[in-house]
C-alpha cells in the first residue's frame, strides 16, 4: 500500500494512496455513496412526514428545530470528523458516523414527545456529519488524481436525487405504514453500508504518526459555531439587533477568536490554517461559500412559491423542482468526466458561475402569472450552472493538499458550503420579508382593494393566512372573524391575486443575492493556476511538499 506525502495534479497518473482491486473499489464506493444518500435524504424526507409527526407528538413551537437540530450538529461535526479521519483513518471514523446515524434514526422512530424527537434528530445529524466529508476523502484515497473527476460528480447527483425522492418517500411511508418507518428504514440500509465498509475498506493512517487530538480546539470550535449558526437561523424570525440573533452571533465570534488563537499554536489543529496558504484551497472554499449562499435560496424559496402561489402540495412541489435537479445531475456528472479527461477546470468553473448567475437573473423575473414551462427552463439553466460546483471544487482541493490533510480539507469544502447556505438564507429571509412588506400595499391598490379593507385585513391577520401552504380564497374567508367577513368577501379574489403577486415579487427578489455572489465567485476562480502536467510530475519526483501557491496540472 503506497503512502505518498503529497497529491499529484489532476492530470497526472499518480497512484492512489490505497491500492485495491477494481471490484473492491467499486464496492466501497457504492457503500459510501449509499451512506451519503441516507444522510442527504434525511434532510428532505422529514418535510412531508413532519405535519403528521407534529400531530402525533405535539410541540408545534419546535417545528423548525426538527430541521435545525440535524443541520446544526451535522455542520459542526463535519470538520472534526475530517481531521479525525486524517489522524485515525477513514474506516473507523466512517463506521462511527454511520453507527451514530443509525442510533439517531432508531431514537427518532421511537420518540413519544417532540423534544425527544428534536434531540434524536440532533443525534442523527451528529452521525451524518461524518458521511459526506469522509466519503469525499475516501474517493481521494481509492482513486488516483486523474480518476477522481469521474466519481466526484456523483455527489451532486446523489444530493439532487435525494431532494427529488425525499418528499415522495416521506409521503408514501407516512401514508401507508406510519412516519416511524421513515427513520426505521435507515437501519437495514445503514447496516449493509456499515458491514461493506468494515469488510472491504482497509485500515489506513494518512498521518503516519502517533495521533494527537486537539481537545481544546474541538471544544472551542463547537462552542463558537453553535451560537453563530443558531443566531443565523433565528434571523428568519427576528431582527439582527435581537439578542437571539446579533447577541448569539457576537458571542460566537468572540469564542471563534479564541479558537483561532489556540489553533495557530496547536500541534494537530482541528482546522489546519496552513491550508489557507495554498491558493487552490482558499479560492475553492471561498467560491463554494459564495455559490452556496446564493444558490440555496432557490432550493428553499421555489418550493414555497409552488405551494403558496401554485397551490401545489408539498410532495408535488418537490417534483416541480425536477428541472433544477436534472440540470444539477447532468452538469455535475459531465463536469467530473470532463475534468478527469482533460485535467482542466478553470474555464469550467468560471463558466458554471456565469451560468448560475444567468439562471438566477432569469429567476428574478418570476411573477404570479409566469408560465410553468418558462420557469422550468430558468430552473434548468440554474441547475446546469450549479452542478459543476459539486464535482470540481472537492477535486481541486484534494489535488492540492498533502495526503495527511485530505480529510480536513474535504470537510472544509462541506463546512463552507453549509455555512454559506445558512448565511445566504439569513440574508435572503430578510430580503423576502422587506420586499413583501413593500410590495403588498401597492399590489392591493392595483387590484382595486379599498384602503379601509386592507386595514381590516391586516388587523384580522388575513394576509398571513394567504401566504400559508394550500391557502385559497374560500379558506381565507372562512378563517376571518365573522364581523369582518362581510366587508372583505366581495374583494376576496382581488386580495388573493394581490397577495400572490406581492409574494412572487418578494420571492424573485431573493435571487438577486445569488447573482452577485456567483459573479464574485467567477472572479475568484480566475485565480486558479493551470500548468502542464510535466511540471507537477517533476515536483512529485522530488518528493517535495506542495508550495504555498501550487500550480495545478492539466493533461
Amino acid at each position: 500500500m503506497s503512502n505518498p506525502a503529497t497529491q499529484a495534479g489532476i492530470g497526472s497518473t499518480a497512484r492512489p494512496p490505497i491500492e485495491l482491486p477494481q471490484p473492491v473499489r467499486m464496492r466501497v464506493l457504492g457503500a459510501v455513496m449509499v451512506g451519503v444518500f441516507l444522510g442527504a435524504l434525511d434532510q428532505t424526507v422529514v418535510g412531508t412526514a413532519l405535519p403528521r409527526i407534529i400531530t402525533d407528538l405535539g410541540g408545534n413551537n419546535l417545528y423548525t428545530w426538527a430541521f435545525t437540530a440535524y443541520l446544526l450538529t451535522a455542520t459542526i461535526s463535519g470538520p472534526l470528523y475530517g481531521k479525525l479521519s486524517d489522524l485515525f483513518g477513514r474506516r473507523p471514523v466512517f463506521l462511527f458516523g454511520i453507527g451514530v446515524f443509525m442510533l439517531g434514526s432508531l431514537l427518532s422512530g421511537l420518540t413519544t414527545a417532540m423534544w425527544q424527537f428534536v434531540l434524536a434528530r440532533g443525534v442523527q445529524g451528529l452521525g451524518a456529519g461524518a458521511l459526506f466529508p469522509i466519503a469525499m476523502a475516501t474517493i481521494a484515497d481509492l482513486f488516483a488524481p486523474h480518476e477522481r473527476g469521474r466519481y466526484q460528480g456523483l455527489f451532486g447527483a446523489v444530493f439532487a436525487l435525494s431532494s427529488l425522492l425525499g418528499p415522495a418517500i416521506g409521503g408514501l411511508i407516512t401514508d401507508t405504514i406510519g412516519w416511524h418507518f421513515v427513520f426505521f428504514v435507515n437501519l437495514p440500509v445503514g447496516a449493509v453500508v456499515l458491514l461493506t465498509v468494515r469488510r472491504y475498506l482497509p485500515q489506513y493512517h494518512p498521518a503516519g504518526v502517533r495521533p494527537r487530538i486537539d481537545y481544546i480546539g474541538a471544544a472551542l470550535f463547537a462552542a463558537a459555531l453553535v451560537p453563530i449558526l443558531v443566531g443565523l437561523t433565528n434571523k428568519q424570525s427576528a431582527e439582527w439587533t435581537d439578542p437571539s440573533v446579533g447577541g448569539l452571533i457576537a458571542i460566537g465570534f468572540v469564542v471563534l477568536a479564541a479558537f483561532v488563537g489556540i489553533e495557530t499554536r496547536a500541534a494537530e489543529p482541528i482546522v489546519p490554517f496552513g491550508l489557507f496558504r495554498t491558493r487552490a484551497f482558499t479560492v475553492s472554499v471561498a467560491s463554494v461559500f459564495l455559490a452556496a449562499s446564493g444558490f440555496f435560496t432557490a432550493v428553499v424559496f421555489l418550493p414555497r412559491w409552488f405551494q403558496v402561489v401554485g397551490g401545489a402540495s408539498a410532495t408535488i412541489s418537490g417534483y416541480e423542482m425536477l428541472p433544477l435537479l436534472s440540470g444539477i445531475i447532468i452538469s455535475a456528472v459531465a463536469a467530473g468526466q470532463t475534468i478527469a479527461r482533460t485535467g482542466r477546470y478553470r474555464r469550467l468553473t468560471f463558466g458554471s458561475m456565469l451560468v448560475t448567475a444567468a439562471g438566477l437573473a432569469l429567476l428574478t423575473q418570476l411573477r404570479a402569472d409566469t408560465p410553468q414551462p418558462l420557469l422550468w427552463a430558468w430552473m434548468f439553466v440554474t441547475g446546469i450552472g450549479v452542478g459543476p460546483i459539486f464535482a470540481a471544487f472537492p477535486l481541486i482541493v484534494q489535488s492540492n493538499v498533502p495526503v495527511t490533510e485530505i480529510g480536513a480539507a474535504s470537510s472544509s469544502v462541506t463546512f463552507f458550503q453549509q455555512v454559506g447556505g445558512t448565511v445566504g438564507l439569513a440574508i435572503t429571509g430578510t430580503v423576502f420579508a422587506t420586499s413583501m412588506t413593500r410590495e403588498l400595499p401597492a399590489a392591493l391598490a392595483s387590484a382595486g382593494v379599498p384602503p379601509q379593507v386592507g386595514g381590516v385585513l391586516a388587523g384580522a391577520g388575513g394576509v398571513q393566512a394567504l401566504t400559508g401552504v394550500g391557502a385559497s380564497g374560500a379558506a381565507f374567508i372562512a378563517s376571518l372573524p365573522a364581523d369582518v367577513r362581510g366587508v372583505v368577501e366581495p374583494f376576496a379574489p382581488a386580495i388573493v391575486g394581490a397577495v400572490h403577486s406581492a409574494f412572487s415579487i418578494a420571492t424573485a427578489s431573493t435571487f438577486a443575492l445569488g447573482i452577485g455572489t456567483s459573479l464574485l465567485a467567477a472572479g475568484l476562480v480566475l485565480l486558479f493556476r493551470e500548468a502542464p502536467a510535466e511540471s507537477r510530475e517533476a515536483a512529485r519526483s522530488d518528493e517535495r511538499p506542495i508550495d504555498d501557491e501550487p500550480e495545478v496540472a492539466a493533461a
